[in-house]
């Protein structure tokens, strides 16, 4: 492969922020091509991959270099015009650096994009211009909303195909807002874009000068992820306990892991559970050096200056600010499974870095996401539906709100027969 880019510039060594953004819209609606495009005129992708696209274009008697061959990379998805998995792309700016999860259109997706929009800071909903706002668009939303994803922007595409007409994209921005007014969603952006000539994308279009906002790309530079992460509940699941085997260091043990919110600093007063043991973090170590605090998303080792009993699946925190010590949780489960959720069924959660035995204790009821209707008559959950548990577990876990702590208000449950990922929830 080539290594130079297309701009024949050097990668910039250290870009500022890292953004996430989950692209999810129906099929056809010219996700590829958006993303193709974004690539395209960010100059992320290599000379070869370049004249392989134009090349197949040619082909293919396309008329023009199709960009959403960057992105189908999979044969049997252009094949067979559906993508198969969540698919992540990287690109970057001199301002931020990007990933993109492309998670698929189709309605029977939906554990698709609950994977790839989990991490999100940002998702990115497609609607043709033709098509106006359809079931999956609203679909996209709720789980959005659901997932708690702090930024939404809906991108009305393909203008070109309707005369760049702001009646059009008008009328879409009031019937979609409507929707989103039912929804849990604070920032919500409209931009009409054409992905396949460019406009809106990545420079202001002139062919829109009634639309007075930013270009998308400008949008994704500048929306403000930081304040998003929470830096107040003090997080920090123990991974691995690490004691060196040398004589030199006989003495040390630090405990491995990511934090997953708030600020420590060497000499915080914590507590570790579920000991409830008290102490003071004598070091924040990392692979380059000592730091004198650590913030997520950083994977750290802590060491502490009282010798505690403390294993993987422990919970480091404040002593007055901890998370709850849950036996029996409320959460909105994501079924992940062909075979459909049993009430009576054992199923295995994992949560951070602990893990325990779950049983349904109760199906409150399961919701329609397209009307947002709860049918509490439901007794289960197939592929794709989403509902509100009550679960049992065998060993406390360390739960937050998700609405408060995406990480530690978040789990997986994986069925103890085939070790399948089945559900993911988040703790109401």
């Amino acid at each position: 492969m080539s290594g130079a880019a297309t701009n024949g510039r050097p990668v910039a060594a250290r870009t500022s922020e890292l953004v996430r953004f989950a692209t999810a819209g129906s099929v056809d609606d010219g996700k590829s091509t958006l993303i193709g495009r974004l690539l395209y005129d960010t100059k992320s992708i290599f000379e070869d991959q370049l004249e392989h696209v134009e090349e197949t274009s040619k082909r293919r008697g396309d008329g023009y270099t199709n960009l959403a061959l960057l992105t189908d990379g999979l044969r049997a998805e252009r094949e067979q015009g559906i993508t198969i998995d969540v698919a992540y792309r990287y690109f970057h700016t001199p301002r931020r650096k990007f990933i993109i999860a492309d998670t698929p259109g189709h309605d029977q997706y939906t554990r698709n994009m609950v994977t790839g929009a989990s991490t999100a800071d940002l998702a990115l909903v497609l609607v043709d211009a033709r098509k106006g706002v359809l079931e999956q668009s609203r679909r996209h939303a709720f789980i959005a909303s659901l997932l708690r994803i702090p930024h939404l922007v809906i991108c009305v595409n393909k203008m070109d195909l309707v005369e760049f007409d702001q009646e059009v994209f008008d009328r879409i921005t009031a019937e979609f807002s409507g929707w989103l007014a039912k929804l849990d969603i604070h920032d919500v952006t409209f931009i009409p874009i054409s992905a396949l000539h460019g406009d809106n994308v990545v420079e202001r279009s002139e062919r829109m000068p009634w639309y007075e906002g930013s270009s998308l790309l400008y949008h994704l530079e500048h929306v403000h992820v930081a304040s998003d992460r929470n830096l107040q509940d003090a997080r920090f699941p123990v991974q691995w306990v690490i004691r060196p085997m040398s004589d030199d260091h006989h003495d040390y043990r630090g405990y491995a892991g990511e934090i997953a919110s708030g600020v420590f600093r060497a000499g915080d007063e914590v507590i570790v559970l579920p000991s409830g043991r008290e102490s003071r973090i004598a070091s924040i170590d990392t692979y380059e050096g000592e730091l004198e605090e650590a913030y997520p998303p950083l994977s750290v080792t802590l060491t502490l200056e009282d010798e505690i009993d403390v294993s993987r699946g422990d919970m480091i925190c404040r002593p007055h600010n901890r998370p709850v010590e849950a036996r029996d949780i409320d959460a909105m489960v994501c079924w992940m499974s062909e075979r459909p959720l049993s009430g009576s069924a054992r199923y295995r959660i994992k949560h951070t870095s602990r893990t325990a035995l779950a049983k349904v204790d109760d199906v409150r009821y399961r919701i329609d996401v397209n009307s947002l209707h709860r049918d509490q008559a439901a007794t289960g959950l197939e592929l794709n539906e989403i509902g509100r548990l009550r679960l049992r577990l065998s060993a406390p876990l360390f739960v937050d709100e998700y609405r408060r702590n995406r990480v530690t208000g978040s789990f997986i449950l994986i069925d103890e027969s085939t070790n399948d990922t089945v559900g993911a929830g988040m703790v109401l």
